[in-house]
């Protein structure tokens, strides 16, 4: 379990003395368009599919493809301050057209961990919702594993080392500009992008019981990793959700209920008044 000093307890540094008031607001306002986009396609997908175990029938180019617009809304709120500051760097360089490439090149590469760790995901959603279809029973158990595995990496040091990354844009600018010119970009997208996933796979992981497709669990989780990264009480308040899906492990085996995302599918209840009437009709005359 990580400890708390007062380093940890010091507010993110801000961009806000790189950039203008106008071009600080332009940027954020980008961002978060961007993420309100993403969270409009993610519940036009939502709608009506319901919260099932596994991979709800997808195939792994259309999941990989959900997740990416997932991760934009999740995660693009909460990373605005080093993107932002990334891109202040790149407009002092690059101009025009130059300008864009280069801004292209980081969020790819930034969405490209993610990817990476999407394809883990759709494997374990695939090994658990096989386990759910054959073992109803072994749901809680897959719910309450996740539960724990998500409070131990929230109380665990790799956790601290990775948000002390995330919340500290303008010391990684002062890291990055040390990297060579090739694929420099792509590189500090890649980079930053490693750091998320190494920050936020345990937040992830619980929608394996909370349900991919849960816009609520994802909404809750979105507010989580923003207020970690962003407030001044941001370590604290992750171990105290540490401790919070630690007590969720205990009490998953007991209470099914929250585990929405591992509950089997019901097997839809035949009509037995059709049924009555089809073996009626299918009986034919009697005799006698």
């Amino acid at each position: 379990m990580r400890r708390l000093d007062r380093n940890a307890l010091a507010p993110p540094l801000r961009p806000a003395n790189l950039l203008p008031a106008r071009q600080l607001a332009f940027a954020w306002s980008l961002m978060l368009l961007l993420a309100l986009l993403a969270w409009l396609l993610v519940l036009d997908q939502a709608r009506g599919a319901g919260v099932e175990p596994g991979t709800m029938g997808m195939d792994l180019p259309l999941f990989l493809l959900l997740w990416v617009i997932m991760m934009i809304a999740m995660m693009f709120p909460s990373v605005a301050p080093v993107a932002v500051t990334w891109a202040r760097s790149i407009g002092r360089g690059s101009a025009g057209a130059a300008r864009a490439a280069r801004l292209t090149q980081f969020v790819c590469a930034y969405l490209l961990a993610w990817t990476a760790f999407g394809l883990l995901t759709y494997g374990i959603l695939a090994l658990t919702g096989a386990a759910v279809q054959q073992h109803p029973d072994t749901g809680r158990w897959i719910g309450a594993g996740a539960f724990l595995l998500a409070g131990l990496q929230q109380l665990g040091p790799l956790k601290d080392v990775c948000l002390r990354h995330c919340r500290s844009p303008m010391a990684q600018l002062v890291r990055y500009a040390s990297f060579r010119p090739w694929a420099r970009d792509l590189r500090v997208g890649l980079h930053h992008g490693l750091y998320c996933v190494g920050c936020c796979w345990g937040l992830m992981i619980v929608l394996i019981p909370l349900g991919v497709m849960n816009v609520l669990a994802m909404a809750a989780l979105s507010l989580v990793i923003f207020v970690e990264k962003l407030w001044r009480l941001g370590p604290p308040f992750s171990l105290a959700v540490g401790a919070a899906f630690l007590a969720l492990a205990v009490l998953a085996p007991f209470h099914p209920w929250l585990l929405p995302g591992l509950e089997p599918p019901q097997q839809p209840m035949p009509d037995t008044e059709h049924m009555d009437m089809l073996a009626t009709a299918t009986a034919g005359p009697r005799l006698g």
